[in-house]
């Protein structure tokens, strides 16, 4: 077996960014070209390594073996960039990351000790907040990245002037509703007669319940509103509604008295990293930052998919 190691980049990034479609787009190419690489890498180790789905694109075994050691090879040229440059002069400064609540604890956090442990030389600290006054704060300097969300179905649009925006994970909208609600046909939606749990009206989460309810006819009212997903599924729990939960904000959490629900072609929630460039020694620190934060994201979607599997 014969892999060019300079393929892997492609099914990486087809790894992070659910398709071939959103890979494209990171790595600036078209996805033809990214689907060609990716067919050649196949013919290179004689196996499939990924399928099409509904949502875009999932890695097989064999695709997220190579996946990890593609990971594997970027952590070590990270590293290897950071002792380069600590011949000069060690890498050092504050990563004032901010975002929301589900990226944050699942992500983020339990990272941190081993983040610290990669770089000595970097101070983090982590800000909640919603996505106005994250762009607020980065905007005046109080932030050097932003993590916030987008509905996948959203009209692209361009960040504002100066802003860096780099993609960092696709994942699915889950419908969750009170167990015992649903048997299993999704086509019965519009009949539910349950009201909405809403959140905040211009997140990502509210345009996506907005889209379902256009396409399956559910013109129901919202009750309540929430801000945190614990209280979400405990709303629903206690059959107040139903509401939009992503993938992410799920994980971890206990869902008893609550079902989940996939809804062909409801899309996904689009999570992004926005930033300004400040400068060489700022960019340094969020380029090293941006891999470890992707490593992560990567293990967390192959870890979902295994479980799926």
């Amino acid at each position: 077996m014969d892999i060019d190691p300079r393929r892997l980049r492609y099914l990486l990034a087809v790894a992070r960014e659910g398709g071939v479609l959103a890979a494209a787009d990171d790595l600036q190419m078209t996805p033809s070209a990214v689907s060609q690489q990716i067919a050649r890498l196949e013919r290179e180790t004689d196996r499939v390594l990924i399928t099409r789905t509904s949502n875009g694109s999932a890695l097989t075994h064999e695709g997220q073996i190579l996946a990890e050691a593609a990971q594997q090879i970027e952590r070590a040229l990270v590293e290897a960039q950071l002792q380069l440059e600590r011949g000069e002069a060690e890498i050092h400064g504050t990563m004032r990351l901010g975002g929301f609540q589900s990226f944050l604890s699942v992500v983020v956090a339990p990272m941190l000790p081993e983040w610290r442990h990669q770089l000595p030389g970097i101070r983090f600290e982590v800000v909640e907040a919603d996505q106005e006054p994250l762009m607020r704060a980065l905007k005046d300097g109080e932030l050097d990245a932003a993590i916030v969300e987008l509905d996948s179905a959203d009209i692209p649009k361009r960040p504002p002037a100066g802003i860096v925006e780099v993609p960092l994970l696709d994942e699915p909208w889950k419908l969750v509703v009170p167990s015992g609600t649903l048997a299993s046909d999704v086509t019965e939606l519009g009949r539910l007669p349950l009201p909405w749990v809403g959140v905040e009206p211009s997140s990502a989460t509210a345009r996506a319940a907005a889209r379902l309810s256009r396409s399956s006819g559910l013109n129901q009212p919202i009750v309540h509103r929430y801000f945190g997903t614990q209280t979400a599924l405990a709303l629903v729990a206690a059959g107040e509604g139903m509401t939009l939960i992503p993938m992410l904000a799920l994980r971890g959490m206990p869902q008893d008295g609550v079902e989940t629900v996939d809804v062909p072609g409801l899309g996904t929630r689009r999570v992004v990293l926005r930033s300004y460039a400040r400068g060489k020694h700022a960019s340094a620190v969020l380029d090293a930052v941006l891999a470890l934060i992707h490593e992560a994201v990567l293990d967390i979607t192959a870890d979902e998919a295994a479980h799926a599997s």
